[in-house]
């Protein structure tokens, strides 16, 4: 597939990607490096195939975090950037289980009384991560 960017008169090629966000919103750069990345594929005209929470980086899917209110929230703009286009994102079960990060399904599993996942994001496992690398052109991986 060939698409054009904006004042860039020379055709590109679209790219497939999958993004693997391993680190924490609030543990440095590496999480809102992902986020600005992301962001800037999609202004680029590429696909991203699947964004994968994995390890700390599961706390990005948390609609629980409050930050202070000069400092981004890093999940609220992941939600948004998810949900505006529409993108596949998946959290790591057992990464996320281990630091309390639950949809409706793992909530009642785990009798819990909440969940604690943002529901643009969905709880899977580590196959969907594989299938979406054997369906992309590039994988990078931030944290």
């Amino acid at each position: 597939m060939v698409a054009y960017v904006i004042d860039t008169p020379e055709p590109i090629t679209v790219l497939r990607y999958v993004l693997l966000i391993n680190a924490a919103p609030q543990s440095g750069e590496a999480a809102n490096s992902a986020l600005r990345f992301a962001g800037t594929l999609l202004e680029m005209g590429h696909h991203i195939e699947r964004l994968f929470f994995y390890g700390d980086g599961v706390i990005n899917a948390s609609n629980l975090t409050v930050m202070p209110q000069d400092e981004t929230n890093l999940p609220a703009v992941w939600n948004a950037l998810i949900e505006e286009n529409g993108l596949s994102s998946v959290v790591c079960v057992s990464s996320a289980i281990r630091r309390g990060i639950v949809d409706s399904a793992e909530a009642r599993r785990h009798e819990l009384p909440a969940s604690s996942c943002y529901t643009s994001s969905e709880i899977g496992g580590l196959g969907q991560l594989i299938e979406a690398l054997s369906n992309c052109d590039r994988t990078l991986s931030f944290g």
